[in-house]
């Protein structure tokens, strides 16, 4: 059994029911921020050249086995509870819910206005009013000190205690990381594309396709150019991952 689980990161063994449960009915450790990060072969290539990325791992609150590669490695090394969670099981799993204690307040960091608008049409269904509110950043946000501490001020500010960040790998763990002493205490969930397949304004892979692990397929087809080139970048460094983890025997 591999005691320090994967590129030595530990892999929780909650179901997303079970984390989304979680989320619910716990605060964070310490009464801090958590944050929840959802591994795949390109954060794992990631992580090994990008020093805020990795930084911003090492300090996550729950780790799950996104992509199936990640989850087949675990079980390779025998990581006690490991199992596979994506992004999108964790956000299905909150955002089915029909009612939500009344401590709970969320803010949605998305990729566009026609997202932002799907999000507040999912709150005034579940009747949660002002306690949702959304954010679109410019692009490049993440590499303007004002734009980023004004988004983090308006989370803060809001009070939220569920923060999805859903504008994609690796802005969204760096800028929760970054500020962490700026935000309130809340679950951060990175989980890219995960809101929008929620709200249905992305299609999931059929159960089909994700039983065979074939999402990949599912989204190379969608997006062939962006997905092709994002494996072409994330397959040797996730190899070069591996064969690193692998040596340090942990």
């Amino acid at each position: 059994m591999s005691r320090g689980g994967i590129f030595g990161l530990q892999v929780s063994p909650l179901t997303a029911a079970e984390i989304g449960d979680k989320m619910l009915a716990e605060a964070p450790p310490g009464g801090r921020l958590g944050l929840v990060v959802t591994p795949n072969i390109q954060h794992i290539a990631l992580r090994r050249r990008n020093s805020a990325f990795r930084k911003a791992y090492d300090g996550a609150a729950l780790i799950v086995c996104d992509g199936f590669p990640v989850h087949y490695y675990a079980l390779l090394r025998h990581v006690a509870g490991a199992r596979r969670v994506t992004g999108c099981d964790i956000t299905e799993a909150v955002m089915r819910k029909t009612a939500f204690p009344d401590r709970h307040r969320f803010f949605f960091v998305v990729d566009s206005a026609a997202t932002a608008r799907g999000v507040l049409d999912w709150a005034a269904r579940r009747g949660l009013g002002d306690r949702v509110a959304t954010a679109v950043p410019p692009f490049g946000f993440e590499r303007d000190a004002g734009q980023s501490r004004a988004l983090a001020e308006a989370i803060r500010d809001h009070g939220a205690t569920l923060l999805f960040m859903a504008v994609g790998a690796p802005k969204s763990e760096i800028f929760v990381d970054t500020h962490r002493d700026l935000l309130p205490s809340c679950w951060a969930l990175c989980v890219g594309r995960a809101v929008k397949v929620a709200l249905g304004l992305s299609k999931r892979p059929p159960q089909s396709w994700r039983r065979l692990n074939l999402e990949w397929l599912w989204w190379l087809i969608q997006e062939p150019v962006r997905i092709a080139a994002r494996c072409a970048v994330s397959l040797p460094g996730f190899l070069l991952a591996v064969t690193a983890d692998l040596r340090r025997g942990e």
